[in-house]
């Protein structure tokens, strides 16, 4: 079995980063952006898939504002054969471009690339919608499975995945392929891209769409009236003892009876 893999690739704002609001919305200017970790997870998978002679190429894919193209060299870095920027300026946070028109633009580059199977990040880590992946196998009417944490192939050209659930993991067992895969933490733990493979990914070919020519409506379906910061939390206090621990529980906090 050797297939096509297309692996979607998404900007946002580092894991590592504190969130600051500015105008009803995320800051974005001169904050570290990378990749969602979810979608390195699927990054590394494809390329696994590849190394195990499952796969014949690994297509890194990113909808995005131009910046998009330095996510998509990492994904080169790691070991994708080619990268596909499909370029809009529209935030993709859910302010402004969301998963309904995200799969949409996702369905267009499948279809277009004759893609075997596509793996996503089970969510991004900017708006945890979780929906792109469902969404697009819905419009695609192929088999999906969510919160993948482990792939493995089997010898009649399908998948056999064991997913995270709220009670542990299952096992689902995708017959035949094309499928959407969407992937969890377990799933794998990503490679650093090593310096070599950072040089070579500058070499590698990377493709320009615009988002707004491909027939797809783009405008949003809801609309995020505020985005806010919680409150402060109140400063604590030190105590003296376990009684006065109990005390305060009991009396101040009425947590306790």
């Amino acid at each position: 079995m050797s297939k096509k893999v297309l692996v979607g690739v998404k900007r946002v704002v580092d894991y590592a980063v504190k969130v600051r609001v500015s105008n009803g919305a995320v800051a974005l200017d001169n904050v570290k952006q990378s990749m969602n970790p979810f979608c390195e997870i699927a990054v590394e998978e494809g390329v696994r898939l590849k190394e195990k002679k499952v796969a014949s190429e690994v297509v890194a894919v990113s909808i995005g504002p131009k910046q998009c193209q330095e996510t998509l060299r990492t994904a080169l870095a790691m070991g994708c054969d080619r990268a596909i920027h499909v370029m809009t300026d529209k935030r993709t946070d859910y302010m402004q471009l969301q998963p309904y028109a995200i799969a949409q633009l996702f369905q267009k580059v499948v279809e277009t690339e004759q893609t075997d199977l596509v793996l996503l990040g089970k969510q991004g880590i900017d708006s945890d919608c979780g929906q792109t992946g469902p969404m697009l196998a819905g419009m695609l009417g192929w088999p999906q499975v969510t919160f993948a944490a482990k792939v493995d192939a089997t010898t009649d050209d399908g998948l056999l995945v064991e997913r995270e659930t709220d009670s542990g993991t299952e096992q689902v067992q995708i017959m035949k392929l094309p499928a959407v895969i969407t992937c969890d933490l377990r799933l794998n733990e990503p490679r650093y891209a090593t310096l070599p493979n950072i040089m070579k990914a500058k070499k590698k070919k990377v493709d320009t769409l615009q988002a707004e020519e491909m027939g797809v409506d783009l405008e949003p379906r809801n609309q995020v009236l505020d985005v806010f910061e919680p409150p402060p939390r109140k400063e604590g206090i030190l105590v003296e003892s376990v009684d006065e621990l109990v005390d305060k529980l009991r009396n101040e906090a009425s947590v306790i009876s």
